[in-house]
């Protein structure tokens, strides 16, 4: 009979507990997975405005790849893709202003020029022609800014990323590379690193302080598709694995000494649309926890599209070391990501979109995001900006 008591008495407090934990857990709101793991964020298209054709100091204004905002000054910096072959490899700096009748009629008022910036090599002089692609740039917190270039493949040449004077454009210094990023050769020999044109292209800055004041930085750097080795066979570009390319993403920390890698990404690409091909053309950091947003470019018989996504970085796996990602990669958790806006909804046409970067308060007090198009210099492209609003 005690035997009986004692078990009818935990019996009991088992059902206690469990009506209790029932209870609370109805009181509670119920959070879904996703909830967890995303930011409520939202997308709505203010404006579109076409930049026209012109010149400043001598250079042609185009190929703009990249956009990045200067809050304290009230200024925009776009990087410039050009080899150097039209003029020395640069960067610009941008007036842009906005106009609000409304809350709901907020646009592009002006995009002014205001200067140029030809950037330097590790001598101290312009690049020589062809020997640099800049694609990405970001504004760091100590007056400088991070500046990356695909490289050019064909000719062996290697992308990099590197920090320089946002006056003088002088080179202050270089971030370590991992070796299978480097193409090993020219043209049809090349085995490893980044297939022609599809370096690094995105890059953002996530950062709290000033490297004077011994407070680091991070800066993450991402290939437009697959390095060569991670292409399961030649005809992936044609035809690319249902589950997305494979592009890579570096996460850097910069402090007083030289930027260090702290861990390295697997990107899934969002299947191209038929007969098109697509690459990562852009990040954004909107928050200090691991969230970003993705710009994905795709251009083809349709035309050109773009879709932004959500990106959550926290677990995704570190694959810093790993040579190839061919084969199966189950087991390799990539960086999670949500389509957050397919531009090809909007009612414009969409051109060679590459740049983005979150820039002033509207005159609401919203957030503002835009985007910027690379016209390869052609006849037949624009530049063109589109001003959103982030909620």
């Amino acid at each position: 009979m005690p035997h009986l008591l004692t078990a009818l008495s935990c019996l009991r407090r088992l059902v206690a507990i469990a009506l209790v934990s029932l209870l609370v857990a109805c009181s509670l709101p119920q959070v879904q997975a996703r909830d967890r793991i995303f930011l409520d964020l939202s997308l709505e298209f203010l404006d579109e405005y076409q930049l026209k054709d012109t010149k400043f100091e001598a250079t042609p204004v185009g190929g703009l790849s990249a956009l990045t905002y200067d809050r304290a000054e009230d200024r925009f910096y776009a990087i410039c893709d050009d080899r150097g072959n039209l003029a020395p490899s640069r960067f610009y700096s941008l007036n842009i202003t906005f106009n609000a009748e409304n809350d709901d009629e907020i646009s592009i008022d002006t995009i002014a020029i205001e200067d140029v910036t030809t950037l330097k090599n590790e001598d101290g002089e312009p690049y020589v022609a062809g020997s640099i692609d800049p694609e990405g740039i970001a504004l760091t917190p100590n007056r400088t800014a991070v500046i990356s270039s695909e490289g050019v493949a064909s000719e062996a040449i290697e992308p990099f990323v590197g920090e320089y004077d946002l006056t003088t454009g002088e080179l202050v210094q270089t971030f370590p590379l991992p070796p299978y990023y480097a193409p090993d050769a020219a043209g049809e020999l090349q085995t490893v690193g980044v297939q022609n044109n599809l370096g690094f292209e995105a890059l953002t800055l996530n950062f709290g302080g000033t490297i004077a004041n011994g407070e680091p930085f991070r800066v993450f750097a991402a290939t437009e598709s697959a390095l060569l080795q991670d292409v399961e066979n030649i005809d992936e570009l044609a035809d690319p694995p249902p589950e997305g390319a494979k592009a890579r993403l570096l996460h850097y920390l910069v402090t007083e000494g030289r930027p260090q890698i702290l861990a390295e990404h697997l990107y899934r690409l969002d299947p191209p649309p038929f007969l098109a091909v697509n690459g990562l053309t852009e990040l954004v950091s909107v928050d200090g926890g691991g969230h970003f947003l993705s710009l994905e470019r795709s251009f083809g018989v349709g035309g050109n599209g773009a879709k932004i996504f959500q990106l959550a970085l926290g677990d995704a796996n570190d694959i810093a070391g790993s040579e190839t990602l061919t084969g199966d990669v189950s087991g390799v958790r990539s960086i999670r990501n949500e389509l957050l806006l397919d531009l090809g909804e909007l009612d414009i046409t969409l051109d060679n979109l590459e740049g983005m970067t979150l820039g002033p308060r509207l005159p609401d007090g919203s957030q503002s995001l835009l985007l910027v198009s690379d016209d390869n210099f052609s006849e037949n492209q624009m530049t063109q900006f589109l001003l959103f609003r982030l909620k």
